[in-house]
């Protein structure tokens, strides 16, 4: 499924038409990557949540030449299935 399926599964179920329920995606979406950018836990309680997991930085090595390189600290989105999504996954 894809973020066109969705759009146009929410505006079917809604009764909302397929730029309304786009804006509304977008809302809702836009909403938990802002939260995320800013570092806040996003939880859908019963379905999953999503967190930020900090990178310390490191030496690596290029694996094309083999030259050592430097990787700076990073932060990652991480996604944890809830309880109820894998039981309804799991049938």
């Amino acid at each position: 499924m894809n973020k066109l399926e969705l759009i146009d599964i929410l505006a079917e179920e809604s009764g909302l038409s397929k730029p309304e329920a786009r804006k509304v995606f977008s809302i809702f979406f836009d909403s938990m990557a802002d939260a995320l950018a800013k570092g806040d836990r996003v939880e859908l309680r019963g379905f999953c949540s999503f967190y930020l997991k900090k990178y310390k930085g490191y030496s690596g090595r290029n694996p094309k030449t083999g030259e050592e390189a430097k990787v700076k600290p990073k932060k990652l989105p991480f996604f944890k299935p809830g309880k109820e999504l894998k039981d309804r996954v799991d049938r």
